[in-house]
């Protein structure tokens, strides 16, 4: 494999090995925690833009699997680890994640001390990085240059409608980066769903006459959508069953009167203990997310708060005082996993049930 160079914008040189495409990239730099799944995070819209160094030392030991995917097009802007294998005894898997790689012009680079680049990641915080061929002057003038864009949902949610037909309750789901787990839950519970656009308007959701609306997860800042979105959240809490899940709960968070807040090191891992308050139950969940609800900010004459992270104490659940709205900041839907929260679909079913 041929030489490569990650490089911060601190100045920092990694030097690795090449796999997958052969690209030069920068974007944010993110860690991920989970021991599996890589598939599920490299395919997840909520990566767009960003560069992803895993602490599992190894990767690629089950190739690409056919009903893995959380997306069709993956947007990550490249992948970092310590060892790339391709010693597969899966028989779904259809390729392997070097192929994967290559297929969709994201680059990869092995060898990493990545225990080192994931301590350095924890004491500076949010940090750009690109992966180059040379690590010299030039690189790093370009790497500085770069500015990322904010319009990250507009860039990865769908354009225009479809459907997920089926024979159950009628569902929309808004797309702000959806992942496809949200969709093979909803499915597994018969639900006849639409997806729509991020920027769909209170009257499109409302012509549908859906028995639900669901709010997914989604790339970026919350605070960079428009305040349309949040007058389209307001109307329809009040009139139609409301899930929210990732940026959606930040988005019906601010909604609701509720600030949000940018953490200095974000989190991404599917091993997060959260406490479920109503009977104190601890689950664990995937976590991915740059943005918080500000504790401080929640006006609790609208909202109460359902889950808190029992690592930082962050609020990771909403649920509307008056409206049958919630909302979680994690992945309840188990891919890649855990799949202890699962039953906040059954929750979300249950709801619209009570509407007939």
């Amino acid at each position: 494999m041929a030489q490569r160079f990650l490089i911060l914008e601190d100045g920092s040189i990694y030097p690795g090995h090449s796999f997958g495409a052969g690209a030069t990239t920068t974007g944010e730099i993110v860690f991920n925690t989970s021991m599996l799944g890589y598939q599920e995070i490299v395919t997840n819209q909520i990566y767009h833009n960003q560069i992803i160094v895993f602490s599992q030392p190894i990767i690629g030991s089950i190739g690409i699997a056919h009903d893995s995917y959380e997306s069709i097009l993956p947007t990550a802007k490249g992948m970092v680890v310590r060892d790339i294998t391709d010693i597969s005894k899966n028989r779904q898997r259809s390729l392997s994640l070097d192929q994967f790689l290559k297929q969709h012009n994201i680059p990869g680079i092995s060898g990493i001390d990545t225990r080192h680049l994931i301590r350095q990641i924890k004491q500076t915080g949010t940090i750009k990085g690109s992966i180059v061929d040379v690590a010299d002057d030039h690189a790093f003038d370009q790497l500085h240059a770069t500015v990322l864009t904010n319009q990250q949902v507009a860039q990865v949610a769908t354009p225009r409608p479809y459907p997920n037909p089926n024979q159950g309750y009628n569902v929309v789901v808004i797309d702000f980066g959806l992942k496809h787990g949200i969709l093979r839950q909803l499915s597994k519970r018969d639900c006849n769903v639409t997806v729509l656009p991020w920027d769909a308007s209170a009257q499109d959701i409302i012509n549908l006459d859906p028995d639900g609306v669901l709010l997914s997860t989604g790339p970026g800042s919350p605070l960079d959508l428009p305040e349309s979105v949040l007058d389209m959240i307001r109307t329809i809490e009040e009139r139609i069953p409301l899930f929210a899940i990732g940026l959606g709960h930040e988005l019906f968070a601010l909604a609701n009167g509720s600030e949000i807040t940018k953490l200095k090191l974000s989190h991404h891992g599917a091993n997060h203990p959260i406490r479920k308050i109503i009977t104190n139950e601890i689950i664990y969940a995937m976590e991915s997310e740059e943005y918080v609800v500000d504790p401080d900010s929640v006006d609790r004459d609208r909202l109460i708060t359902t889950y808190l992270d029992l690592i930082d104490g962050s609020i990771q659940g909403l649920r509307h005082r008056d409206y049958p709205a919630f909302s979680v900041q994690f992945f309840p839907d188990g891919a890649p996993g855990p799949d202890d929260s699962v039953d906040l679909f059954d929750e979300f079913v249950e709801i619209m049930g009570t509407r007939e």
